[in-house]
This record gives C-alpha cells, structure tokens and sequence, in this order.
C-alpha cells in the first residue's frame, strides 16, 4: 500500500491482524505506532507522519526489518527494541529521537543461527546524543553503521576494530567525537566506506587506513559488494531497499541506489588532522571520493596520488599544504572535482587534458599566492636577470666610493681635532675668540664705510 495518500492513525486492532510483511510507506498516516501482529517480519512505514514514542512493546517477535526513517518519531530508544532477536534492519534515521543508546544489547542471545544478527543500523539526522553506542559491541554481524547528524560525543572506542569486522560502511560525521582514530581501525579489512567529517578528531593519519581492503581492491582483483549483504540480502530473500542512501561527494549530498555497494568513499574533512599525507594513500585504488579538506595537513601533495585512478572526486583545500601540484595529476581520467584552494601551493600548475575539462577551474587553485600559469592570470614567465656591470665601470664605481670615503674621514677628523684643542685650551680659544672679534670690528666698519659713501651718492643725485 506504498505511495499513496492514506491518512489517519494506524488502528489499535492491527495486532490482529495476520500478515508477515506490511508496506505502507510514503503515505501520510499520523500517531504512534500500536502493537504490531505478532507474525509479522517486515514493516516499512518510512516517509509519513509517525509520531511520539517507538512502543514499548512491538508485539512482533520475530521482527527482521524495521523501516521508520522521515517520520516525527521522539522519545528515546526504548528497550523493546533488544526483544526484536531476529532484527537484521533497523533504520529510525530522520526522526526526532533523543537521549543516549538503549540500556541493553542486542542480539546477545541468539537461539536461531540460520538467521542473521542485526547487519543494517541508521540513526542518521536525530538528536542523540552520548558517547559511541556500547550497545554495538555485540552486533559482530553489523555491515551497514549510520550514526552521522546527531550530537555524539567521546573518543572513538577501540572495540570498533576489535567487534565489528564485518563493517563495510561507517558514517559518524557531523557529531562531536574527538581524540585521535584507534590503530585498532587496522581490522576493519572490509571497510570501503568511512566518513568521519566535521568533529574534532585529531593526530595524524595512522597507517591502519591503508589496510582497508575495502578501499585497496579494484573491480578486477575483488568483490567490492561487502555492501551487498547489509543493504539486500534479507537471509533467503533479497529486499529492495535503496531509497535512503545518501552520498556526500562533490561537495553535495547525492541519492544512491543500487550502485552503493560500488561506493569507495574516504571522508576526513572538517577535523583537526595534522602532519603529511602519507605516500601509501596511493594504495587506496579503489577510492572514488577522498576529502581531506579543512584540517591542518602539512608538506607536499604525495607523488602516489597518481594511483587513485579510479577517483572521481578530490578535495584537498584548506590546508598547509606546500610545494608544487604533481604533474601526475593530470594523469587521472576520472577525475571530474578537484579543490586545492586555500593552501600555500607554489610553481605553474600542470597541464593536462583531464585538467582542463573540470569546471570552474579558477576557484580550484585559489588562495594559493605562488602559483601561477592557466588557468589563472598570473604568468610563469621569470623575472630577466640584471646584465652584469663591465670590469672597467666596476673599478670606477670601487674608485669614487674611496674617494668619499677618505675626504669624509679627513674633514671629520680634522673638525674633531680642532674642537678638542679649543676645549682644554684654555688660551688658544681666548686668543681664537679674539682674533674672530677683531675680524668681525673690521668687517662692520667697512661695511658701513661703503653703505655711507652709496648713501651720499645717492641723495647728490
């Protein structure tokens, strides 16, 4: 009954009801969730009107998939939800849920081994908020982890590399984790997606990222659908559920279908990282989104990024990045983004076909003041060396600087030298003032001697 324009609560009297699976998605039902028909397996009420509290009591034990997300839901996870054995799906994601993670664990006493343990979790866009859900330590099987937009907060735990092996796709971004990433991360062979944007993370790139064979596979070495599992196979039947995978690359949120299971994603944006770029992000081949922007990376772009051959989109802005942009760049065919501005990148920027096609290319390169060549105005021309001054001009210029030199010297020293001697002797200066005295009488009266004699004259006349 999907995609319709049903509205009204949802009867009381539904856990009466016998059926297995329920589809009522993208309608318009409104209220709380009553107790569900206890045969039931699947619900799907995603994109209605879904309000108060999850119940606590769902009433359908053998509940597998549970599909809530775009809804009004609040409250806090209830602990009903660690009944639900048999969840393998469970997406409350853009809801209006609150507090921290149930106080239970899931899946601890699994009876049925032929039935999955929960592999699919979304908790994306709430208002949760509590240090990294503990509840997960003991969901081994979990492939698919959205916990990005809520208010997360603490170091990322150590188990996460030690519990969940089985993890293909991690997305924490937009929460308030901190600390450094655990080496234990080196575990997560499977991992192919991991988007850890905008918190407060810190340290260095460890080496454990570069043991994601997730994200080192290409499609003619490997199967890159670890995905696969988490977003269909339901145990014996295959689910479509595809309509709620967001993809933050190329600086916008995309909607992705089935081709997840063939999205090879690195997100570290908006985090305090620092030091180099480690030469071995060359060995992430498989990469076709890698964001480090907006940390605080330092030295040159590695040489080895030429390896990222199947990138598509590739963010290195606002850093500290310094040297010149490796011509092998220019080298990556599927490059379709790139954004190396606000650094202090220097020298021309390289030329290449692929370079050349991507759009706005000016604003790829800006805020870096020592670059220079197309596409930006600035030339790579350099400055003419001052031609050199002929061996004979060289000797007169040296002459002339002796020159002053010595008469300089000669005229101070003899100044100095005649004002030491009028200052201690005591009859030289009287006998000096003396003789400037009479010279000065001399030369006043014969000064007035000629104005007297013009004077005359001109009154005769």
């Amino acid at each position: 009954m999907q995609n319709n324009q049903i509205r009204g609560v949802l009867p009381p009297a539904m856990e009466f009801m016998r059926t297995e699976e329920m589809d009522l998605s993208s309608n318009e039902f409104s209220g709380p969730i009553p107790k569900l028909p206890k045969n039931l397996t699947m619900l799907d009420l995603s994109k209605n009107n879904i309000s108060g509290p999850l119940p606590i009591d769902f009433g359908a034990w053998g509940l597998t998939t549970l599909i809530l997300f775009d809804n009004a839901i609040t409250g806090a996870i209830p602990s009903s939800l660690c009944s639900l054995k048999s969840l393998w799906l469970l997406d409350l994601s853009d809801n209006e849920l609150t507090g921290s993670d149930p106080d239970c664990i899931f899946n601890a006493s699994i009876t049925n081994m032929t039935r999955p343990g929960l592999v699919n979790l979304s908790l994306r866009n709430n208002k949760l908020s509590d240090e990294f859900p503990s509840f997960l330590q003991s969901c081994q099987e979990l492939i698919f982890l959205d916990l990005s937009n809520n208010q997360f907060y603490g170091t990322l735990p150590a188990w996460i590399g030690k519990n969940l092996l089985s993890l293909a796709f991690l997305r924490l971004r937009s929460n308030m984790f901190n600390g450094s990433i655990p080496v234990e991360f080196t575990e997560l062979s499977n991992l192919q997606y991991l988007d850890l944007a905008y918190n407060k993370i810190s340290g260095s790139i460890p080496n454990s990222l570069f043991n994601f064979t997730g994200m080192a596979l290409t499609s003619g070495e490997g199967d890159l659908g670890g995905l696969e599992a988490g977003v269909y196979d339901g145990g014996n039947e295959m689910i479509d559920y595809t309509e709620n995978f967001t993809i933050v690359t190329k600086g916008q949120v995309r909607l992705y279908t089935g081709e997840i299971v063939y999205m090879v994603n690195l997100d570290l944006s908006c985090n305090n990282f620092t030091g180099k770029i480690p030469e071995r992000i060359g060995s992430l081949v498989a990469l076709k989104n890698l964001n480090l922007s907006w940390n605080a990376f330092s030295g040159k772009i590695p040489e080895s990024i030429n390896a990222l051959v199947q990138v598509e989109s590739l963010d290195l802005s606002h850093n500290e990045l310094s040297g010149e942009i490796p011509t092998s760049l220019s080298a990556l065919t599927s490059l379709s983004h790139l954004n190396l501005s606000y650094n202090n990148l220097t020298g021309e920027i390289p030329s290449g076909n692929q370079l050349q096609v991507l759009d706005d290319a000016a604003s790829i390169y800006i805020g870096n003041l020592g670059l220079c060549g197309p596409p930006l105005s600035n030339s790579c021309h350099e400055t003419e060396p001052i031609p050199a001054a002929p061996e004979d001009h060289k000797d007169t210029r040296s002459d002339n600087v002796l020159l002053f030199v010595a008469t300089s010297s000669g005229y101070v020293t003899g100044l100095w030298t005649v004002f030491c001697i009028l200052l201690f002797k005591i009859r030289w200066r009287t006998a000096c003032f003396a003789f400037y005295d009479r010279i000065y009488d001399r030369v006043y009266v014969q000064v007035a001697v000629v104005w007297a004699s013009l004077t005359r004259k001109i009154g005769d006349g």
